[in-house]
């Protein structure tokens, strides 16, 4: 690589994100793959809708709480080592989901996944808040979100069309080895800050250096004594928690069952959905930047989220275009919601950023651990009894329960929307 742009700090920054990115949208494309694979792991595991969202929930039993530990551990030991360390337990956790012969290794697996994925987000904008200004830091954080957004597009419709044609094992196991090589690369080329490149200062961009056990746990309790923070990521819970539902694992199956499709066709409107992550957070962010306004998008952002879900659950069985708009519209409104990191990390010290925007997306991701086996037990409450291809139909009033609890959760992130802008 040519050294005058190697040593150019704008370059620099901009290759070391695309490596943190390229690992983030493997993450997000293990959080959602479930959708497209929902048929097929319910067979080779011979699982019920509530053993099925546990599944696909393992991933966020450990992402979830990793979330403030992986603020703590890139606060105090700097992004570099944080992720590389992340990815590569993430790789050897889909290598052994794509080898495992029963539920219970399957479920192992998947908890290995989000131990390894769960530090790569918060990790990504401590890096980010070293090299980037800190008006470009909602920016950057829409574009990170907006590299998770390709990853769910690769796990809908192409991850279908490879699965039909060398299996789900071989698929995963593929996805496995490219994550190995992408741990390699990041400790490679990522640095904590432009000094630990070589290189001087971003300008208007804060830095700040690893901090001392005590200092960190001072951090957390300063953090956590904050309302915002607790209103934040309640907001978050219901948000992020039942997009990673639907999109994550209930969408397809729902599609295919009111409207009788193949999961190839179905896989289509969460391809839909997901390429609405990938515009809607830097869209959002930019706007945020530019109008140096935070909580009044995220209020709208809200608005419109809840409603979306609330007319899925009204109508039952909307047109299909309906359908595939309402998941873009909830993916990008997802952008503006996740404008709350950038609140978080203002209101706190630079050297605070990775607890603060750690515990909330914790929180968010709770949501995530949580919200798929409830759906899949109301499903299976309103199981007809039948089974297709060692798979159980639900009905239609099922799933449009299952929305109901989503348009909920969509009214109480308003809510929390609302005090949030009050407040500010």
């Amino acid at each position: 690589m040519h050294s005058s742009r190697w040593s150019d700090p704008r370059f620099r920054r901009w290759f070391g994100w695309a490596a943190l990115a390229s690992v983030f949208l493997l993450v997000n494309f293990h959080r959602v793959s479930s959708a497209v694979l929902a048929e097929t792991l319910a067979s080779a595991f011979d699982t019920t809708g509530a053993e099925l969202g546990l599944l696909h929930a393992a991933f966020f039993y450990v992402y979830a709480p990793m979330q403030l530990f992986s603020g703590v551990l890139a606060d105090r030991f700097g992004t570099r080592r944080v992720a590389t360390i992340g990815t590569a337990v993430m790789g050897v956790g889909v290598l052994w989901f794509a080898t495992s012969g029963s539920y219970l290794s399957g479920f192992a697996a998947r908890l290995l996944l989000g131990l390894g994925g769960g530090v790569i987000y918060i990790a990504t904008l401590r890096y980010c808040a070293n090299w980037f200004r800190v008006d470009e830091f909602a920016t950057v954080t829409g574009l990170t979100v907006s590299a998770a957004g390709v990853g769910g597009l690769l796990a809908a419709t192409p991850l279908a069309i490879v699965v039909e044609s060398t299996g789900w094992r071989t698929s995963l196991f593929a996805v496995g080895v490219v994550g190995l090589g992408l741990a390699v690369f990041v400790f490679g080329f990522v640095r904590d800050t432009p000094a630990d490149a070589g290189l001087p200062a971003v300008e208007g961009a804060p830095e700040a250096d690893e901090q001392t056990f005590s200092e960190v746990v001072t951090g957390a309790r300063t953090v956590l004594a904050a309302r915002e923070t607790w209103v934040l990521g309640l907001m978050l819970f219901f948000g992020l928690g039942i997009n990673f539902t639907v999109m994550g694992l209930w969408g397809v199956p729902y599609v295919v069952r009111a409207y009788d499709v193949s999961v190839r066709t179905a896989s289509l409107y969460t391809l839909v959905g997901n390429a609405g992550l990938v515009v809607g957070p830097p869209t959002l962010g930019w706007l945020s930047d530019r109008l140096e306004e935070r909580t009044g998008i995220i209020l709208a952002s809200a608005l419109l989220y809840a409603l979306a879900y609330l007319a899925i659950a009204a109508m039952g069985t909307p047109p299909l275009w309906f359908v595939g708009l309402a998941f873009f519209f909830v993916m990008f409104l997802l952008g503006g919601l996740l404008i709350s990191f950038t609140v978080a990390k203002e209101s706190h010290a630079t050297e605070h950023s990775g607890i603060a925007t750690g515990t909330i997306n914790g929180m968010g991701y709770f949501g995530a651990a949580v919200l798929p086996g409830v759906m899949g037990w109301v499903l299976d409450v309103f199981w007809t009894g039948d089974t297709v291809a060692g798979n159980r139909v639900y009905s239609l009033f099922g799933y449009r329960v299952a929305f109901a609890i989503a348009a909920a959760g969509g009214v109480v992130a308003l809510l929390c929307a609302a005090w949030i802008h009050r407040q500010s």
